[in-house]
């Protein structure tokens, strides 16, 4: 069993591979992102993906199908199908009861009133829906009262979702009303939601706005330490990219580069890969735009494009990496672009793990928790993993 001085865990945000034995429980059954876009696009092109194995863990695609490196499923175990939940249990946290959602009625009068209170300004909008359809319907109205009237609205997730043109609102006080925001949620558990989300944008009238990428996530502090925080207390330097460190408020977190969409992501990424491994060094990238931008929207042809625009890059990762390189490919939970309604699906996940050091390869056995795989990065710098965890380290040969 080798010891690796550098391991990059890279979640394609949303890309599960269905067959999850608890979808029933989530009125899930039947969804499976990959074998979906598969079945609509079947001249989908993603070679590294393809190489890494992807293929050889459904048994509908399996057909001549090569396992490179090791693969495998994971099971969640947490009591939810959303990022942070999913992100947490990956580092060792098990969510076993779900954060508040406010799908059916929005958010109730006494909380509008404590958030129109801090801040300043009236709300519109409270409800569930999706990103693009509060802003049609709510956006001129933000902008016509110059931001006097302030969208909020949330989704099936446990999120409060606070919407403010940059040119009428500024991010800065898009940012003030989230933290605000998150004081407030925090304050009682019936409100306590995962995260609040500033979800800023631009354009003056219907069908023209665009969320941009200055997107931020105040999400609840891990519950307890994390395999992060155990990594950093043993001297590994833990890089998070992407919405890594929203999601785990900086705990556990040495830095943290934002990103602009996923090309970005990987192409940073890419970027540290190429730099020498001279300490011990953990990389975490989360690629969202698989799930803000096609995975709620149902957008198949979106997905798929960008899958495709990602792999070469993915490529040029695993090519420049060195045998003091682990590299684990997987998501954090499903988002089927051809199932019913618009939120996640509750599905495994795939596995791919590939080094240059590795002599063997194979299909190694279902991961029983997302936190397997933290467990088996922690292991690799001599952690123990912790007792709901089981680390595959040397399964890896």
């Amino acid at each position: 069993m080798k010891n690796f001085k550098r391991v990059n865990l890279i979640v394609y945000d949303s890309f599960g591979i269905g067959q999850d034995p608890t979808a029933k429980d989530y009125d899930d059954v039947g969804a499976n992102t990959y074998l979906s876009i598969k079945k609509n696009k079947e001249d989908i092109k993603i070679p590294t993906l393809e190489k890494l194995g992807l293929n050889c863990l459904l048994p509908e695609t399996s057909n001549n199908c090569e396992v490179n490196n090791y693969i495998a499923k994971a099971h969640e175990k947490s009591n939810a199908k959303e990022s942070m939940a999913g992100h947490w249990e990956m580092m060792g946290i098990i969510v076993d009861k779900p954060f508040p959602t406010f799908t059916e009625n929005g958010f109730p009068k006494e909380l509008i009133d404590e958030l129109e209170k801090a801040f300043g300004r009236k709300i519109i909008g409270n409800k569930a829906a999706s990103g693009t359809d509060i802003l049609n319907e709510f956006g001129e109205r933000e902008i016509k009262t110059k931001g006097k009237e302030v969208i909020v609205y949330t989704s099936n997730d446990p999120v409060l979702q606070i919407c403010g043109n940059e040119d009428v609102i500024g991010l800065d006080e898009l940012y003030r009303m989230c933290k605000k925001a998150r004081e407030i949620c925090s304050s009682k558990p019936e409100w306590n939601v995962g995260r609040i989300i500033a979800r800023p944008y631009i354009g003056k009238s219907k069908n023209k706005f665009e969320r941009t990428s200055n997107r931020h996530d105040y999400a609840v502090p891990p519950i307890s330490k994390t395999y992060l925080n155990y990594l950093q207390d043993s001297g590994v330097y833990v890089q998070g990219i992407g919405k890594i460190g929203d999601l785990f408020s900086m705990q556990g977190i040495d830095n943290n580069i934002s990103t602009t969409s996923n090309l970005d992501g990987i192409r940073k990424h890419l970027e540290l890969i190429k730099k020498p491994v001279d300490k011990k060094t953990f990389i975490f990238t989360n690629l969202v735009d698989f799930d803000a931008k096609w995975g709620h929207r149902r957008d198949i042809d979106g997905y798929t494009k960008g899958l495709e625009e990602v792999d070469p890059i993915l490529k040029d990762i695993l090519d420049n990496s060195t045998k003091d390189d682990l590299i684990i490919v997987t998501a954090d939970h499903g988002n089927d672009p051809s199932f019913k309604g618009t939120d996640h699906t509750r599905e495994l996940v795939p596995v791919l793990i590939y080094s240059k050091a590795f002599k063997k390869k194979g299909i190694l056995e279902d991961f029983l928790s997302f936190g397997d795989i933290g467990a088996t990065i922690s292991n690799n710098y001599k952690i123990k993993p912790l007792p709901q965890n089981k680390s595959h380290l040397k399964d890896l040969k």
